[in-house]
């Protein structure tokens, strides 16, 4: 056999020129004492903040506390399997999850394994869970509508993409169907939806994956998961998770959704790991820095400018209230960080209006600028309306006799409030909003019995699509309303009510 002596001299230049001199060193610690989702470690005395850690059983663990004479790690994983004495390995890195399209459409946990059963996530990319937030320099206002496909919060509360928008309120007030409406809204949209879902119980979380696949969601959806069963360290880990997957698809020019159901959880859990860790308490006990631990989660939400791309990332936190309390240490905390919130009051839930949004405490402070043209015209003073009408029924359960006006205001309300109402599953398209809530406010319904509203409104969107195509596509083209248009509106209210009310009594 011959060589070719070319051959060995290239390949000999080739390992001179990749020859690394350095040797790997990696510090080695000492468990000191382990349980309930912490370790001590001693030796690690050059470790890092946020630095990963490895124990001999394959579990990963971050640098929580750095004290004098030990570190003090929390434990991602199962911490039943690590006793004092175990070697600690330092890893040399900042902990990190995959990114990129194989995350979507896929069930996670925080860490990015798979929990879905198809097999493992084939990600060429990773990205640090913990990144500093965008500055100011590099953002842009909040002007592109993100449509919700809910009449109630499109109208009265837009919310537009980069905005943070809490929904807040008590345990079973339709927090979480709000926001499965909304992942559910953007099948065509192009927008990346992340859910992460954080101290909920598996079946709860089984339920929305399944209303998902139903729905056709999960194709552009990936769900984070870090169930009631887990440990506080990745129910404290997951939100930054969930935030570091959907902000690759921003920094790529592409929009994304993110859902943190909920962080009050976070928040109980953080405090928990604070208080094994010694952590001086604050108010009901949490840390002093648990305002930090969700404003540096929240700020990574942005509209980015256009030299950056243009991509934004939405957040719609979940706080679960406690009787109604928002004055609370962590619901004031997440109030004052985000850009408005959707508060849903537990009377409103049980007496039927769902959803259960109290139209005077809710709120967005980007307001109209996040909305369509047509829908900020069509409902620019339903908010005020809606007010005033509270009041005036209030005032009329004390029996007083009304006149003629206040019992018409008074009946418009009621006829608005039953508009309003939208079963679960069923975001609209904002042109069927517009023309449903245009009907309402011009007063096309006075005359609708107000159990009748939502049929009339059900024929009414059925009768423009099939028999006013070229009205419909007009409005969604234009995305506003000038007096041709509203003519034209008006003319298709017209002709519908002369057909319907000619139906009506044989039906």
């Amino acid at each position: 056999m011959r060589f070719n002596a070319d051959e060995i001299a290239s390949v000999l230049q080739q390992e001179i020129e990749q020859f690394e001199s350095q040797i790997d060193v990696r510090e080695v610690g000492t468990v000191l004492e382990a349980g309930d989702g912490i370790a001590r470690v001693y030796g690690l005395s050059g470790v890092m903040s946020g630095e990963m850690v490895e124990f001999p059983n394959g579990v990963q663990g971050q640098a929580f506390n750095l004290e004098e004479n030990s570190v003090g790690v929390i434990i991602l994983g199962d911490y039943l399997g690590i006793a004092a004495g175990d070697e600690v390995r330092s890893l040399g890195r900042l902990l990190s999850v995959p990114v990129g399209e194989a995350v979507i459409g896929r069930v996670l946990d925080p860490l990015g394994n798979p929990l879905d059963g198809k097999g493992p996530v084939d990600a060429r990319e990773y990205r640090p869970v913990e990144v500093i937030a965008t500055g100011v320099s590099q953002r842009q206002p909040v002007a592109e509508p993100l449509q919700t496909g809910i009449k109630a919060i499109d109208s009265m509360t837009p919310i537009g993409r980069g905005q943070r928008e809490l929904i807040i309120g008590d345990r079973r007030t339709g927090k979480t169907a709000i926001a499965l409406d909304t992942i559910i809204n953007q099948r065509e949209s192009g927008v990346k939806c992340f859910y992460v879902a954080i101290g909920q119980k598996d079946s709860s979380v089984a339920g929305v994956i399944a209303e998902l696949e139903k729905h056709g969601a999960m194709a552009y959806t990936t769900v984070v998961v870090a169930g009631a069963s887990s440990p506080a360290p990745l129910q404290y880990v997951a939100p930054y998770a969930g935030t570091a997957m959907a902000e690759h698809f921003m920094f790529n020019g592409q929009h994304a959704l993110i859902i943190y159901d909920d962080l009050s959880k976070q928040a109980v859990a953080y405090r928990q790991l604070s208080l094994l860790m010694r952590r001086p308490p604050g108010r009901e006990a949490y840390p002093g820095d648990v305002f930090y631990c969700h404003s540096r989660l929240l700020e990574r939400s942005a509209k980015l400018s256009d030299a950056l791309g243009g991509g934004s990332l939405t957040s719609l936190p979940i706080i679960e209230t406690l009787e109604g309390e928002v004055s609370a240490y962590i619901p004031t905390n997440v109030i004052s960080i985000t850009d408005g919130q959707i508060y849903l009051q537990p009377d409103l839930f049980f007496a039927g209006q769902r959803p259960a949004m109290n139209a005077g405490i809710s709120v967005s402070r980007v307001g109209g600028k996040a909305q369509v043209k047509v829908m900020k015209k069509v409902a620019g003073g339903l908010r005020l309306d809606l007010a005033s009408f509270r009041e005036l029924e209030a005032f009329a359960q004390l029996g007083t006799e009304l006149d003629a006006a206040t019992q018409a205001r008074l009946d418009r309300g009621y006829r608005m409030v039953e508009l309003l109402k939208q079963p679960q599953y069923k975001p609209m398209h904002v042109v069927d909003q517009v023309l449903s809530i245009y009907a309402g406010t011009q007063g096309y319904l006075d005359d609708v019995p107000v159990t009748a509203v939502p049929a009339w409104e059900e024929a009414f969107l059925s009768f423009v699509r099939q028999h006013k195509p070229g009205l419909w596509k007009t409005l969604d083209e234009r995305k506003d309303m000038n007096a041709e248009v509203e003519a034209e509106v008006k003319t298709a209210i017209g002709e519908f009510k002369s057909q319907y009310t000619a139906a009506k009594p044989s039906a």
